[in-house]
This record gives C-alpha cells, structure tokens and sequence, in this order.
C-alpha cells in the first residue's frame, strides 16, 4: 500500500473509532432537558422522572430547564441554537409540530434545525359533553350538529392548540358547524365545561376521568384506534362511524447535526429508562403510554403530524399567530 494510501486509511479508522468512543463516554458532564411548560405540569413532572432514571444510568446529572411562553417557541429556540453535542435535548409535546403551521413567524425551523430523537410516549383524548347537551354518544351528537348549525359550541385550551385543531377536523369530517370557543389552558376549559358554558371539548383523559365518573361530564368517544381499558364502554370515534384517529405525543429532540452515535445513544437509554416497573406503574395516572421509538420512526410521525396539522389550520381559516 502507498504511504500517501496508508496515512489516509489509518486518519478514517481513528476517525470512526473517535467517534464511537465519544458515544461510549458520552455523557461526561451534566445534560440539560429543556421543557417549554412551567414547572409543576405533566410534561415537567415527566422530564424530572426520566432525569432521575437517566442520572442513574449516566452518572451525571440531567438538569430540567423550564422555559415557558410563547406555545413553546422560546423553548425550541433555545435549544435549536444549543451546541449539537447532545448536551442540550428538547421534551416537547405534539404542539411542536403544530408551531410551523400556526405562527406567521418563528425564529428556527423545526425541521432543519433539530434531530429527532425519540417519541417517549403516546396518549389519547376524550370528546367530552356537559350533560345538559342532549347526545349521548358521538352518533347523536353529530345528527344533533347537523339539525342545529351554528347552535353548538366546543371549547378549546387556546387557539390553534390540539384541541381546537381536532374540534375543526371533527367539524369537516361530519359537516358540520360547530362554534369554537378558546380559553387560556387546561383550568379554565375545564371548569367552563363543567359550568355548562361550553358543550364540548376534547381532553386529555387523565384530566377529565374524575369528572366522568361523578356524572359531571359525558363521554362521547375516545380519539384512539382501540377502545381505552380505563373506559371500555365508551366506543372509539372510528367506532361511530367517524374515520378519526388522533394520538398524541411527548418527544425528545436534540439540535440538528448531533452526533448520529449520541442521538442513538440517547435514544436507546430512554427506550429502556421509559419501560422500568417504576417508570410503567406511573404512565396511566400521567395520561400516558410509553412507545421508545428509534430517530427514524420519530422523524417520519413528526413529519406526518406537521402535515396534517398545517393542513387542518389551512383549511379552517385559523388566522396566523405572530
């Protein structure tokens, strides 16, 4: 072999082996989780879980990093101009991938600059009614829609927020004309639905199965493809005859060109952090499902989930946000 051949061989394998070395010593130093939500909530309850779990794989600490505001985009921001070293991960939910569709502008793209990492877990939602609103199931609720246009309405936690998205996507599947009606957050929605202020929404189940079984809400269907073993008389949507299946998600996404072994390093640990008898007894009371999925299969949900949201925010006229 000609020297020139041999120094140039010898400069790759140390280059691939470095690199491998690099993922197997990864992390050497504290991780920063940065979660777009204040403290005390769902997604920042779930970060400081998995750090917990995660130090103890990593030895080293995993800080969580609250910055709310801005339906997340300060978060994103943050971390889209981190170092692409794996250092700085986002845990976001499946409002990331409404962001593009929804605001006239944002300071990053979220396709260019982040690398998924994995989709930690799935969840579902519930079509709840006030049970002044004469339907008892989704069937009768949309021949009711259909009778009385205009004369039903449906709250949601903010505009352009999941369940507003999928109040319009209800309302072009079945067409029908139902009236939105937002408010600032969980709370509030829940409390107006309860008062009877607003007749339907659709919410997290964890949030609302108390209320279920008092009687102080009704529900018509759940968005997922099987019935809920919490609730397994309530019939899928699909199931009444409307072809909707919605599943959200919280996922971990590092800056874009991080290196490909961290990335899969992360993935893998997390993918075993999520599935621990601790981790498992915990996911029902959160709302959750743990999933664990590799980069590729994350990018490819993501993708498919920024379609259809800007889509959905397109054809229902919803005005751009700034």
């Amino acid at each position: 072999m000609k020297p020139l051949l041999r120094l140039f061989s010898a400069v790759v394998v140390a280059m691939l082996f470095g690199v491998h070395a690099f993922a197997q010593s990864y992390p050497a130093r504290p991780v920063r989780m940065v979660v777009p939500f204040a403290a005390g909530g769902a997604v920042d309850t779930v970060a400081r879980a998995l750090g917990q779990k995660l130090m103890q794989t990593w030895r080293q600490p995993m800080l969580v990093d609250n910055r709310p505001g801005a339906g997340g985009n300060i978060a994103a921001d943050y971390v889209a101009k981190a170092p692409a070293d794996g250092y700085t991960l986002l845990i976001t939910t499946q409002g990331f991938a409404i962001s593009p569709g929804l605001y006239r502008k944002l300071p990053f793209d979220a396709v260019m600059d982040f690398a998924p990492v994995t989709q930690l877990t799935s969840s579902f939602v519930v079509l709840v009614a006030n049970p002044q609103l004469p339907a008892a199931s989704a069937k009768e609720l949309i021949a009711l829609a259909k009778s009385r246009p205009g004369a039903i309405n449906y709250g949601s936690t903010g505009i352009g927020a999941p369940p507003h998205l999928l109040g319009e996507l209800l309302k072009s599947m079945t067409g029908t004309d139902m009236l939105h009606v937002p408010y600032k957050g969980d709370a509030p929605l829940s409390q107006a639905l309860l008062a009877g202020e607003v007749q339907l929404a659709f919410m997290p189940l964890a949030g609302v199965l108390p209320h279920i079984r008092s009687g102080r809400l009704r529900p018509l269907g759940v968005s997922s493809k099987a019935r809920s073993a919490t609730m397994p008389d309530v019939p899928t949507l699909t199931e009444a005859g409307i072809p909707f299946e919605f599943t959200g998600w919280l996922g971990l996404f590092a800056p874009a060109h991080a290196p490909r072994d961290i990335v899969i390093r992360i993935q893998q640990d997390m993918a075993k952090a999520i599935v621990t008898q601790d981790m498992r007894e915990r996911w029902p009371a959160w709302g959750y499902e743990p999933v664990g999925t590799t980069p590729e299969q994350f990018a490819a949900k993501f993708a498919a989930d920024l379609a259809t949201y800007t889509k959905v925010i397109r054809e229902a006229g919803i005005p751009l946000q700034e």
